[in-house]
């Protein structure tokens, strides 16, 4: 029997780990990236072509490399960073298997570009599928240029199977921000078919923030500075306000690395606790600095899962420093039921004259007077009358004598204040139309959040805000696929500045946004002006519909595949239906009903969860033991 075991070729095992290391065009720009910085460069430009398809380019002023080190960087598991075992318990670089420009190089035309700062002559290099195809010296700048064309030309499964441009670019985005995070002393440009996106320069994490996320992020940040001797936490957390209902904003550092870790996500989610609206997670830039001999981050391809030698006391430093920082910039509600009002001395600077208290009496006081002598006013305080009352005092007092005699009907006059009117929710429905008159049937709410209901078999039970949402998504869905929508004008069009995803996402559907009644027109690479919104929502705020709908079509898309229309038509109804806590009327209530059993699956919410519940009358006897 002859032997079966053979070593694969080199361009075979590269493509095998290519498949491990570089998932996508985003996986290319995270490694170029670190290597840029692992390079020292203070200048890092990214240049990306048809959501890296064709074109990825990184170009660095870093230290550059010979003709010898230029040549070995392609070559499997030839890195610098590392010489011995010991050394992967000490990293402190980005990056040290020595594959990603292996892996590279192996699924795309890469070409290089470097030169040292004391070398007068650089090199270049062109590989095509882990073949080296040409070397020869070349006048360049110093520093390191790669560019990575035509991704994934030999395996065209792996290029079938990536996602559209926009969602391809997003991912590119994601690990751009996440480098540029890491490294705020270091200027980053991101130009994409052409259009510069991003053009940071150096300064603190606020500024580098700020930056990546727009101005408004300015006030948002709340700053969390721990030191203990197992970790140092510093960065910023977002006001509870301001959280969203996807997790864009939640980054963690560990010693300048990205990770993600679900352990620690739980401490801050911890201490966030009763802070947070339904549905919403916390924002938080936060960056942790230990000992590296204390955690172990080969554990996974792409460098973005760690184990820590002691997590338990990293997650409670961690919850009791973002607890502290919410406290300490009266984020959190402190009450302190202990204190003794009673003894709460006014504060008083210690160069302040002591004075001897004193006796203030009232002369006029005539304990036997029956009639009131005028009030006056002497160096702002209210003197008083002869009936020892002052004019505040004896005005409360009718005040309060007149609310009894009308209360006990011994006084028929008309009461000083007139009651509130009856605020009608007819007169600002939640629904385009209501019936002349009600019908028979028999409505009830309860605790302003289900509408319950007699029918034939038994009693149904309807959730107003999935039963509302039901109705609004299939309006909507009909708006989109007729191009029928009803646009409200505003009086005075609102700007609002999104961040770099949100836009480049907002930009892609802007066609069917505005199908939806919105009246949107660019204003910028990364500002919008908001011109209209749909009819019927006009009692919301522009941005906030906007900013909502646009988180919720992201979080749809993570849940289920829908197409376009349905996720835009599911987002806006989230977003416009009524909430639980509002109180229906009769007509509401039954207007309600009738449109959700005129829809095309009233049972179910456009999320697949129920929007009613029914009870027949033999369950319910055999509940009551009949």
């Amino acid at each position: 029997m002859s032997d079966i075991i053979r070593l694969l070729p080199d361009a075979v095992a590269n493509q095998i780990a290519a498949g491990e290391v570089i998932q996508r065009p985003a996986s290319a720009v995270k490694e170029l990236l670190e290597n840029a910085v692992d390079a020292g460069a203070t200048r890092i430009q990214l240049i990306v072509q048809d959501a890296g398809r064709t074109l990825i380019q990184v170009i660095d002023n870093g230290k550059g490399m010979t003709d010898t080190d230029a040549r070995l960087c392609f070559e499997r598991h030839a890195t610098s960073k590392i010489s011995s075992a010991d050394d992967l318990f000490n990293l402190r670089t980005m990056g040290f298997r020595g594959e990603a420009l292996a892996s590279i190089a192996a699924v795309a035309h890469v070409e290089l570009r470097t030169r040292r700062p004391e070398d007068e002559i650089g090199t270049c290099i062109r590989t095509e599928g882990s073949k080296i195809l040409s070397q020869e010296p070349v006048n360049c700048p110093a520093g390191a240029s790669f560019s990575v064309k035509n991704l994934y030309f030999n395996v065209p499964a792996r290029r079938n199977f990536l996602k559209s441009d926009a969602a391809e670019f997003r991912h590119i985005l994601d690990e751009f921000e996440r480098v540029a995070l890491a490294h705020p002393h270091i200027a980053f440009t991101l130009h994409h078919n052409g259009t510069e996106m991003f053009n940071l320069t150096p300064g603190n994490l606020r500024q580098r923030i700020t930056g990546l996320c727009g101005n408004p992020y300015n006030q948002r940040l709340v700053p969390v500075d721990e030191t203990t001797d197992i970790v140092r936490i510093t960065g910023f957390v977002v006001k509870p306000e301001y959280a969203r209902k996807s997790r864009g904003e939640q980054y963690f550092f560990l010693n300048t690395r990205f990770i993600k870790n679900s352990y620690l996500h739980h401490a801050v989610q911890g201490a966030f606790e009763q802070l947070l609206a339904p549905d919403t997670h916390p924002g938080y830039f936060l960056f942790l600095e230990v000992d590296p001999k204390t955690i172990d981050v080969n554990i996974h391809p792409t460098k973005t899962e760690v184990k820590f030698e002691d997590d338990r006391s990293v997650y409670a430093i961690l919850r009791s420093a973002v607890k502290r920082a919410l406290g300490q910039y009266s984020i959190s509600p402190s009450l302190d039921f202990e204190q003794e009002m009673s003894i709460e001395l006014p504060y008083k600077p210690a160069t302040a004259p002591v004075s001897a208290p004193g006796i203030h009496v009232n002369p006029n006081y005539n304990p036997f007077a029956t009639e009131s002598s005028p009030s006056t006013t002497q160096g702002g305080k209210t003197s008083y009358n002869g009936s020892g009352l002052s004019t505040r005092d004896k005005n409360n007092l009718a005040n309060w004598q007149e609310l009894y005699d009308l209360h006990t009907g011994t006084k028929n006059a008309e009461p000083s204040f007139a009651p509130e009117p009856e605020t009608s929710i007819q007169q600002h429905s939640a629904f385009d139309e209501e019936p002349e008159q009600t019908k028979g049937i028999q409505v009830w709410q309860i605790h302003d959040r289900y509408i319950v209901s007699t029918i034939k078999s038994g009693v149904i039970v309807i959730d107003q805000q999935r039963a509302h949402e039901r109705i609004l998504y299939e309006r909507y869905l009909r708006s989109l696929e007729q191009h029928a929508a009803s646009c409200q004008q505003i009086l005075f069009p609102e700007t609002v500045e999104l961040p770099v995803r949100d836009a480049a996402l907002l930009t892609q559907l802007l066609d069917s946004v505005n199908a939806l009644g919105f009246d949107i027109r660019p204003f910028g690479p990364r500002s919008f002006v908001i011109h209209g919104i749909p009819a019927g929502t006009e009692e919301q705020d522009a941005q906030h519909l906007l900013t909502g709908m646009l988180a919720d079509y992201q979080q749809t898309g993570h849940d289920v595949q829908l197409d376009t229309h349905a996720q835009l038509a599911r987002a806006l109804a989230r977003q416009t239906a009524i909430r639980p806590g509002r109180s229906l009327s009769i007509a509401e209530m039954q207007t309600l009903t009738d449109e959700l059993f005129a829809t095309s699956l009233p049972a179910h919410a456009p999320d697949g969860k129920p929007a009613l519940i029914t009870f027949g009358l033999d369950e319910l006897d055999k509940r009551f033991k009949r």
